[in-house]
């Protein structure tokens, strides 16, 4: 049945995760085509319908990392095949990660074997690094493109933070300028302006709403400026990082800002992180900010499972950690059908062989907008040609 779309499938006798901190025993989950169209214990299967024994197994909705450079890295230490920072001019709001995203990288399988369905996707480096875009882990087309501009703040190596300030301040006003102005700039009657027409233009939606401004930034005080800019400028604002925002958590709350944490992190890994707890998911969580776990990463992103089961770990309860790789990081990318299992959404499923947090459990069966895709991939292929080496005498 790999990659072949059936009419009607009904997943039968799992305890399925609903996504809400619900848990339905022994449930009925029925898909039609890409769509989920009946949850419960008491569907009625139409005639005709595929039915699939998953007695005693789990499901949830496909994790999402809401905060990767999958697709835009190969091998890390190899140039040529990393495509994650471009370098140069730190003004990169025009660089899209749809351009360099590769669908056929060797990387995906991996991830996707280990339960995770949906990506975003960015470019790092410089003040402004560039154009994200979330994908589903099979296929080549972007689900939403762009889905936020990334960013961030903090302390440099070159130059005092203040300078990053001004220089993301002097971009944004310039856009906004640029906007109310594009006639006089198009004739040469306009000012210089602090970035080309091409990232210009790829601000406007960041200053309209359309899209979010995803910034990196650890530092309380850092936080605390970006929540400015976030007001001063009406831009919807995504944490990223966020070692010590679980000090802002009332603010962060009141503003209705979400983070994206790696809740690994437990101790300072730099001066801007020096006040990094490994509960801080829970506290903000208690706050009311929407919480999404990452792994930040492209080849690690297989590990979003055990870094949620590691916020459990630090205190956060079970069903929060898996709204924090479901439907927080749906909410944040704007996925209004991903990330529950609920009528109406796509059937981004998994279907484990036990609590997916704990790291015995495995992907039994994955299915992607109602298809079921393939758990094989490089690594696999490797460990079965050399698991039974011949001795040489």
């Amino acid at each position: 049945m790999n990659g072949i779309l059936l009419a009607l499938i009904a997943l039968v006798g799992a305890d399925v995760h609903l996504g809400d901190g619900e848990v339905i025993r022994d449930a009925k989950i029925l898909i039609d085509g890409e769509k989920i169209t009946a949850v419960g214990r008491q569907v009625t299967l139409p005639k005709g319908t595929t039915v699939i024994d998953v007695g005693g197994k789990v499901i949830t909705a496909g994790l999402i990392d809401p905060a990767t450079t999958l697709g835009l890295v190969e091998i890390s230490g190899v140039a040529a095949s990393n495509d994650a920072d471009a370098g140069g001019d730190p003004i990169r709001a025009a660089q899209r990660a749809v351009d360099s995203y590769n669908p056929q990288s060797v990387v995906i399988p991996i991830q996707r074997a280990h339960g995770v369905t949906t990506v975003l996707t960015a470019h790092r480096g410089g003040l402004i690094g560039g154009q994200a875009a979330v994908y589903n882990l099979e296929g080549s087309e972007p689900i939403v493109a762009p889905a936020g501009l990334t960013a961030s703040m903090g302390g440099r190596g070159g130059g005092a933070r203040g300078r990053s300030v001004v220089k993301l301040r002097e971009v944004l006003d310039d856009a906004r300028q640029y906007s109310r102005r594009k006639g006089d700039y198009e004739r040469n009657r306009a000012r210089s302006f602090a970035a080309s027409r091409l990232d210009l233009e790829a601000l406007l939606p960041v200053l309209d709403g359309s899209i979010p401004l995803f910034l990196s930034v650890n530092r309380r005080s850092d936080i605390r400026t970006a929540l400015g800019l976030a007001r001063e400028f009406g831009i919807r604002l995504v944490i990223v990082g966020g070692a010590e925002a679980w000090q802002e958590a009332a603010a962060l709350a009141a503003a209705k800002v979400p983070v994206i944490l790696d809740p690994v992190a437990n101790q300072p890994a730099h001066f801007d992180a020096l006040h990094t707890r490994g509960d801080a998911a829970v506290r903000l969580t208690k706050a009311g900010v929407t919480v999404a776990l990452s792994t930040f990463s492209a080849h690690s992103v297989r590990k979003l499972r055990q870094w949620a089961g590691n916020a459990v770990r630090a205190g956060l309860s079970h069903s929060d950690a898996l709204a924090a790789v479901t439907r927080n990081p749906a909410q944040i990318l704007g996925l209004a059908n991903r990330g529950e299992i609920a009528v109406g959404q796509i059937a981004d499923l998994v279907i484990w062989s036990g609590d997916p947090f704990e790291l015995s459990t495995r992907v039994e069966a994955l299915y992607i907008k109602g298809r079921t895709v393939s758990l094989k991939h490089r690594q696999q292929a490797l460990f079965e040609r050399y698991r039974s080496v011949p001795i040489r005498r």
